[in-house]
């Protein structure tokens, strides 16, 4: 009961503080495009930290998933700036390596140059880090062999409609996979975050050997676009 009102306390503590950083970030004059990003990067960090603290079993755990999430936004946001949009096999393989996870040893990425536009880049990295996390605390990152395959492709663009990202990370190694019991934070971001702002269609199946999950939704200009093929490498650096 004490822990209830301690993540109770927490929230409403969060929620005045992100007021008086909207209210600044509105008085401070900013040009219109970064007051924008802003303020979208400070309702994402909103939704996570209502999310975190509604879905959390514990403050320890709250506290320890938190740092994960916010962390993730951040390195988004950092890429965002920098380049003006963020590479999707570079965001895919930072959140892997957070968890130690290397492309080429348990982890396999393919899929054409994608650049997504920061709010989408940073509801696809709180995707991709529930999803790591949930490998490694319950999934196949913590057994011998345990690998994820994370593909993606674009399809459509055709008469007007906008063409489909599938985006598909499929584990293999598993055994015993089961369904979560209760809906937390990461079944949040999956099923409602994602659909809601990004019109995404999700598919999980926890299949014998891992988890399966498969996200569709469109890319049209305000979430992304097929970049072109250049001499850059995924760093952004000269190849």
């Amino acid at each position: 009961m004490a822990e209830s009102h301690d993540l109770a306390d927490r929230l409403v503590r969060l929620e005045a503080d992100n007021a008086r950083l909207r209210r600044l970030l509105d008085e401070a004059g900013l040009p219109g495009g970064l007051r924008h990003g802003l303020r979208d990067t400070v309702a994402m960090l909103r939704a996570v930290l209502r999310l975190s603290a509604e879905t959390a079993e514990s403050v320890d755990s709250y506290a320890t998933h938190l740092e994960g999430r916010l962390d993730a936004i951040a390195r988004v946001r950092v890429s965002a700036d920098t380049f003006g949009e963020v590479n999707l096999h570079t965001l895919i393989s930072d959140e892997l390596m957070i968890h130690l996870i290397r492309e080429g040893e348990q982890a396999e990425l393919f899929g054409p140059p994608i650049r997504l536009k920061p709010k989408a880049a940073q509801l696809v990295a709180l995707a991709v880090h529930e999803l790591s996390s949930n490998a490694v605390e319950h999934g196949v990152f913590g057994l011998a062999g345990g690998e994820v395959e994370v593909a993606w492709s674009v399809a459509g663009d055709a008469a007007g409609v906008p063409a489909d990202l599938t985006l598909t990370w499929k584990e293999t190694g598993g055994s015993g996979i089961a369904p979560p019991t209760r809906q937390g934070f990461g079944m949040q971001v999956l099923r409602d975050m994602l659909s809601y702002e990004l019109g995404a269609r999700v598919a999980l199946a926890f299949e014998p050997d891992g988890l399966r999950c498969a996200v569709r939704f469109p890319l049209v200009p305000r979430v992304g676009h097929l970049a072109e093929e250049s001499g850059v490498e995924e760093s952004g650096e000269p190849g």
